[in-house]
């Protein structure tokens, strides 16, 4: 297997708008980012993932973006962003960008001027469509609920959007569209930043066809031969990490855009496992209960199927999806701490980048104080609460809520937790934040873990930690014990004469589960003792066996 810096990296993900307001206007902020580097460090991770910082009208809190040179002022100065670069590098960390190039905002100069005329020269930046019978060319639907087309009134046509109105598709046939977001590629990887994480990256390439409601708008017929021009145009020049996040990939997909011998992408982000607990037909606005064998099943198949082939992602939380530990954990306050560290041990000692969104190494929760779709900032969610209640009432306003509460993207933006003074110290205690803080920020925080050597902080810290001192942990291999068993998750990896055996029980109950052989030790647990062949609620227990 190849070995790069990045396969052996552990990534912390950062929400710029919630992780730390540095002027009193209840916005994060750059300063504010930079201000808790020594934070970060502390964890023991390598890299840094930004979430969008470029210059936005907010429609969907920066992934529509009208300047892709320029930074948000909200969130400060090309010189702020300059000096959180420098601050992080010289602490020994890695900045990872965001890049949203499947559509613009529809305030960016190209897509203001493909809106003139149908001779403008940027007309062809964006994908516009005659009317079919008088409607919309294709049945698709915009992730953010409705028509993924919106007609323009001026000219006759419509425009593509997978998702808000206000972020069109960018025309990737156009081959000056791919000249010109090769070039600012370059331009912020001459600046020094170490990587891309890339918005939607297999949405690219559209059929040809696009009057095909059955087509689909991922994985389409140029998407290889465009991350290969991207790689050759731009990252093989560098030394850097790349993630693409696609939807509708299989592991088979993954062997090609992250394939070592692809020159394509690094790793991506896949999400049949996060699809486990939604319902067939409304998603996660009609979550079910989750099915521990399909979850294995389906992580296992990654792991089996990428192994020495590409590389894998390894994320339970990001921007877009609810608390791990609210989700597939128990956030009551008996079991929140138990659960927390053993579904950060079950992801962190597979094979892959393992990814950590802020908030998750203190076991931050989804919201407890959001009662009301007026609590909501997120426009997936209000758009959906429009759609499935007030326009076309497919659920109850009670049932929309339970699910909202449940799922809602804003459950991962509320304010980074960091102490118990107001507004947990993520802004100014007299200021209202952008969108309200946890209620539970007064027992859930950074200060109150951090020197504590028996909490979730110091669990994924010792994680990282470990995972420098063993390379099982990076390059083993990964078989499952115990597929149809319903209650527990047991894997193994191995490496040489090592073997690493994972014991994780995902239920409150005490189950009956023997140790592997004699002579593994425990190098890691979310107990302070040891009950051999036992699982007690929400254990997780790391074995280490052979040349230790």
């Amino acid at each position: 297997m190849e070995k790069h810096w990045w396969q052996e990296a552990v990534v912390y993900q950062v929400y710029p708008r919630s992780f730390q307001d540095s002027n009193g206007d209840g916005v994060g902020d750059l300063q504010g980012i930079r201000r808790r580097l020594p934070y970060i460090k502390e964890l023991g991770v390598d890299v840094i993932w930004l979430n969008p910082i470029y210059s936005s009208p907010d429609d969907d809190n920066g992934y529509d973006i009208s300047d892709y040179e320029s930074i948000q002022p909200a969130f400060g100065t090309m010189s702020d962003f300059e000096d959180l670069l420098h601050d992080a590098h010289t602490l020994g960390l890695k900045i990872v960008m965001d890049l949203v190039v499947n559509h613009t905002s529809d305030e960016h100069y190209w897509f203001t001027e493909s809106k003139k005329d149908k001779n403008n020269q940027y007309r062809d930046y964006y994908i516009w469509h005659d009317p079919v019978n008088g409607h919309e060319p294709n049945t698709w639907h915009s992730s953010f609920s409705g028509s993924a087309w919106q007609f323009d009134e001026h000219s006759g046509q419509y425009y593509l959007h997978l998702f808000s109105t206000k972020q069109p598709d960018l025309n990737w046939d156009n081959k000056n569209v791919r000249r010109n977001i090769f070039s600012m590629m370059r331009k912020w990887l001459d600046r020094g930043i170490d990587g891309f994480r890339m918005d939607v990256i297999n949405d690219i390439s559209k059929p040809a066809d696009l009057t095909d409601s059955h087509s689909s708008p991922a994985n389409g017929p140029h998407v290889h031969e465009y991350l290969q021009e991207m790689n050759q145009a731009v990252l093989q020049d560098y030394d850097i990490m790349t993630v693409g996040e696609m939807g509708g990939t299989t592991p088979q997909d993954a062997l090609q855009y992250a394939g070592f011998k692809t020159h394509e992408l690094n790793m991506i982000f896949q999400f049949q496992h996060m699809d486990v607990d939604a319902d067939p037909e409304l998603g996660k606005w009609r979550p079910k209960s989750l099915d521990i064998r399909e979850l294995k099943r389906i992580m296992s198949q990654w792991q089996i199927e990428l192994d020495g082939k590409a590389w894998n992602s390894l994320y339970w939380n990001n921007h877009d999806q609810p608390r791990i530990v609210s989700r597939f954990g128990n956030d009551t306050s008996k079991y929140w701490a138990l659960s927390a560290k053993m579904l950060g041990a079950v992801l962190h000692y597979q094979q892959g980048t393992p990814y950590i969104y802020q908030g998750e190494e203190i076991g931050m929760t989804n919201v407890k104080n959001f009662t009301d779709i007026s609590d909501y900032r997120d426009i997936e969610t209000l758009n959906a609460f429009h759609d499935l209640v007030e326009a076309r009432h497919i659920l109850t306003t009670t049932d929309m809520m339970n699910a909202i509460q449940r799922s809602s993207r804003d459950n991962a933006r509320t304010p980074m937790q960091w102490d118990a003074t107001a507004n947990a110290g993520f802004t100014s205690a007299n200021v209202t934040p952008w969108i309200k803080v946890n209620s539970n920020y007064t027992e859930i925080n950074a200060i109150a873990q951090v020197s504590d050597p028996n909490s979730i902080f110091s669990f994924y810290k010792k994680m990282n930690l470990l995972r420098r001192q063993y390379p099982i942990i990076t390059y083993g291999n990964y078989s499952l014990l115990n597929p149809d068993d319903d209650e527990s998750w047991i894997y193994q990896r191995r490496l040489d004469d090592q073997v690493l055996t994972v014991m994780a029980n995902f239920t409150s109950k005490t189950l009956s589960r023997s140790n592997p052989d004699l002579g593994a030790r425990i190098i890691q647990s979310n107990y302070t003792d040891e009950v051999v062949n036992s699982l007690r609620p929400y254990e997780v227990k790391v074995f280490l066996s052979g040349d230790i």
